[in-house]
């Protein structure tokens, strides 16, 4: 989740103090919360100013995955964010516009 700054601090205190779910990884401006099988980022990003939902797909290969998704068809988006150099994975965009990391499974 990217929330702007103005409604970043309200937001991490919900998820940490209203829904105590534990926080598995604390950063200056993201903090991680188990969230059932699930990790929940909450991102502190300057330019928003509203909050926005992205999503990560994880696959053991992702070579393959970029070449189903661009046989259906789907855009590569590595503009939304910088990535690590190194780092296994780019961005696409649900037709709804919704933000997808497409990264591969950790070992």
């Amino acid at each position: 989740m990217k929330v702007p700054p103005h409604r970043w601090d309200d937001t991490v205190a919900f998820y940490e103090r209203t829904l105590n779910l534990p926080v598995s990884r604390r950063e200056p401006a993201s903090v991680a919360f188990e969230f059932g099988p699930n990790v929940l980022w909450v991102d502190r990003v300057e330019h928003l100013s509203q909050a926005e939902v992205w999503l990560e797909v994880i696959d053991d290969d992702v070579a393959a995955a970029a070449a189903r998704l661009e046989s259906q068809g789907v855009v590569r988006c590595d503009a939304v964010e910088a990535l690590p150099t190194g780092f296994e994975g780019f961005w696409i965009v649900n037709p709804a516009d919704v933000v997808h990391l497409v990264t591969r499974t950790e070992d």
